[in-house]
């Protein structure tokens, strides 16, 4: 399993490059200022980063305790991202309700625009980083 210091790493960089791709494609496609999206992309990045954090924890325990194994095929990676996603929004929805003043109907219409890029970034970030950052694999056999 990874290391601490190495989960943080993961976290704070999976969220800086986040950032930096999607304030200004948020504010192009929801007519949002740039401010205003800063501000929910940073409250979400950080809500984000803590999720982040938790739930990798959790979900290597949980491979370990049903695999054996800490090694994560395509298929495991794609439940990965469906339920950090899952998890994330049901924590970021009611934020951006709240702080655009929109419904929480709209809010979730926005975030779901979002979903299909942070599907293919969480798929695409994690998959490099772990050839970046390798890990040796643990196996209970």
């Amino acid at each position: 399993m990874r290391t601490h210091r190495d989960r943080i790493r993961h976290a704070v960089g999976f969220e800086v490059f986040a950032l930096i791709l999607s304030i200004p494609i948020m504010s192009f496609f929801f007519s949002f200022s740039i401010k205003d999206i800063s501000v929910i992309a940073i409250a979400g990045s950080i809500m984000a980063t803590l999720w982040n954090y938790a739930f990798n924890i959790a979900f290597d325990k949980g491979m370990l305790s049903l695999k054996g194994s800490t090694f994560k095929t395509p298929l495991i990676r794609v439940l990965h991202v469906i339920l950090f996603e899952g998890g994330l929004l049901m924590l970021y929805l009611p934020m951006v309700a709240w702080y655009l003043q929109i419904s929480l109907w709209e809010a979730f219409i926005m975030d779901a625009s979002l979903v299909g890029f942070y599907l293919v970034y969480t798929f695409s970030y994690n998959w490099i980083y772990d050839k970046v950052f390798p890990i040796q694999h643990v196996s209970y056999a």
